[in-house]
């Protein structure tokens, strides 16, 4: 962050929760207002979610208030697991790609396809909403191997520098939806005694990992991505600017 000007970091509280549409909206008002001094704004990230929520706008997808509640009652009763399986059958290509440790979501694609009939996948791939900006996509091509290793030695960095202590500090917001996130919910289970501090490091680094491939297998639904080889910072930056100077006007 040094000398860069950065949005939706340490700016709002963990009980204020954030939906896709409310980044949608908040970010779309950032950018009007960038535009208008800036002609190039970088978006990084993230949840693949929120990134198409404010580049491509979000779909009308139905709601059903009795199915929403009827799921809850099934989840708090039953547990995620046989959710999850309905969703495989009803909607194998969203099961693919969303976060299967995020109940929040499992739920929402579940309402859709029980009170419509169709799946949520096809909700989502409306046509895109038009925008007053062009959207250049650019990812990281890691070697997996190479991807998990530096995924395990963040969370030990992470653990090193204190996380266990930043988790504890939140301790009695642990039912919200911001705290539902790998890293705080493994080791509200280590605060529990439910599991021992290196499982529960473990888990993190797992959970991490299936996060990042399922990342990859929805940057890939954009097939006009460009994929950067990893190398280092200079030269990825160097390749993305090279393409901008073909691509655009920099001015």
């Amino acid at each position: 962050m040094d000398g860069v000007k950065h949005y939706f970091i340490d700016s709002h509280s963990i009980t204020e929760e954030i939906t896709a549409g409310n980044y949608e909206e908040q970010g779309l008002k950032i950018l009007e207002t960038e535009f208008k001094s800036k002609n190039v704004i970088i978006l990084t990230g993230g949840s693949g979610m929120y990134i198409d929520a404010l580049c491509n706008g979000l779909d009308k997808i139905p709601t059903d208030r009795i199915i929403r509640e009827q799921l809850q009652k099934e989840l708090d009763t039953n547990g995620l697991k046989p959710l999850l399986e309905e969703l495989k059958m009803a909607d194998i290509d969203f099961h693919k790609i969303v976060d299967q440790q995020n109940p929040r979501r499992i739920l929402r694609a579940l309402e859709v396809t029980r009170s419509t009939g169709k799946t949520f996948t096809s909700y989502r791939n409306a046509k895109s909403t038009k925008r007053p900006f062009q959207v250049h996509r650019f990812a990281i091509d890691h070697e997996r191997e190479s991807l998990y290793n530096r995924i395990n030695l963040r969370v030990d960095l992470m653990m090193y520098t204190g996380l266990l202590n930043e988790v504890k500090s939140v301790i009695n917001h642990r039912n919200l939806t911001s705290m539902n996130t790998v890293g705080y919910k493994e080791l509200f289970l280590f605060i529990d005694g439910t599991i021992k501090l290196e499982d529960a490091v473990l888990a993190i680094k797992q959970n991490s990992r299936r996060y990042a491939k399922r990342q990859i297998t929805w940057i890939k639904r954009h097939t006009e991505t460009q994929w950067i080889k990893w190398t280092n910072t200079d030269e990825m930056t160097s390749e993305i600017l090279s393409y901008f100077s073909k691509s655009i006007n920099l001015e």
